[in-house]
Formats: C-alpha cells, structure tokens, sequence
C-alpha cells in the first residue's frame, strides 16, 4: 500500500513539473531563450534556359569563330604533313628495297609518320582544351549575370528549364520533353531573355570601347561585371 502511494505521489509530482514546464515555455519570450522564429519571407522563383542563352550570347559566337579558325589554319598544317608522307611513300616505292635510298627513304618516312601523329594528337588535345575553356567562361559570366539579376528582383531560387515547345513530330523527342522538371511556370518568372539582353549589353559596350579606329572588333573582347539595371 506504501508503495502504491509513493508511485501515486511521484506521478503526480511529475505531472506538476511537466505542466509548469509547457507553462513556462509558452510565455518564453525569444530574448528569453526561445529559438528565433524561421523567416517568413516568401520563396521567389526564377527560371534560366541556359542553352539559349549559349546560343545567343554573342560572345560565345565570337569565341567559337575564333577558335574555327585556329582549328582551320591547323587542319591546313596537318594536311601539309600528310602530303609529305604520302611523297615518301611514292618515292619508296620507285626504289629498290634493301637500296641505300630505300632505307634513308624508309627512315624519313618512319620520322614524318610519327610527327604527323604527334601533331595531330597535340592539336586536338588543345582545341579540346580551348573548347572547354570557352564553355567554362561563357557559363561563369552568364551565372553571374543570373546572380545579380536574382538578387536585384529578391529571387531566391534560379532554376535551368527547356523554354522549347514540345516536339509532337518526334517521339523520342517528345517523351524527352515531357520529362523535364518544370511543368508549369508564369511567363514573368523566365528570365532567360533579360539575361542574354544584359550579356550581349555588357559585351557589345566591352568590345566597343576596346575596338579600333577602323571599327573592327576585337577577338575574344570580355564584357565587363557590371550590376543588373531595371
């Protein structure tokens, strides 16, 4: 019986504590030791199609046409070194094998192969090199661009979207688009032309105070990081 009584006290005990425990943690005043309240400020959305502003970024035109024409100047090179093998593989075999000539010949031929090769497999991995590096710049300044703009109009959130129409003449295509993450979005919220807009801005205004006398445009001119304007 003592027993039951001391287990009946000490519940009740316990209940008087936990009771004045929410008591006192209801009237807490956050100066008081409560945890700050979580922000109240809506999200804000934005959406970016980064293809399209790749393709209509007038630098990343630039830059590739710049480097079209290394590749081609290149390609002429390589084609020079090719005429050559070929040269001595015609004057081998106007020779006799086991010959003097055909062995200086065979030896030229065997250290014009192995340059040609060696050129070849140096020049790809440069333009491979030069290519990724374009990428990797138009990308950072057009990121950055879709930075200042978010944070200029208070977006929290920048998303990539496809902004194309469903190709319904392709099935493959077609499931393709259907799978993209953004099924529905208001018109305001895409920014993808106002960033290609302030891009080609910053650049045209780079390229022009950069440019000659005669007007011609510099190659590869960068335009400077100026904030977004309204």
């Amino acid at each position: 019986m003592k027993k039951n009584l001391l287990s009946a006290s000490v519940v009740a005990v316990l209940s008087c504590v936990l009771s004045l425990s929410g008591s006192a943690w209801g009237q807490a005043k956050p100066n008081e030791g409560a945890a700050p309240a979580a922000s109240t400020a809506p999200h804000k959305v934005a959406l970016v199609d980064m293809a399209y502003v790749f393709k209509n970024y007038k630098k990343f035109e630039v830059l590739r046409e710049d480097l079209k024409e290394e590749i081609q100047a290149s390609e002429g090179e390589a084609k020079s070194r090719a005429e050559a093998v070929q040269n001595l593989q015609k004057t081998m075999k106007a020779l006799n094998e086991g010959s003097p000539e055909f062995t200086t010949a065979e030896q030229k031929l065997a250290k014009a192969s192995a340059e040609f090769e060696a050129f070849r497999r140096q020049a790809q991995r440069e333009f491979l090199k030069k290519e990724s590096q374009i990428y990797h710049q138009v990308y950072t300044e057009a990121s950055e661009a879709v930075a200042k703009y978010a944070k200029y109009y208070n977006y929290t959130l920048v998303m990539r979207f496809n902004r194309e129409e469903l190709d319904t003449e392709n099935a493959q295509k077609l499931i393709e688009g259907m799978n993209r993450q953004v099924v529905y979005h208001r018109g305001e919220d895409d920014i993808t032309e106002s960033v290609v807009d302030f891009l080609n801005k910053m650049y045209d205004k780079k390229a022009a105070s950069a440019a000659p006398a005669t007007g011609v445009r510099p190659a590869g001119a960068t335009a400077p990081r100026t904030a977004v304007n309204k």
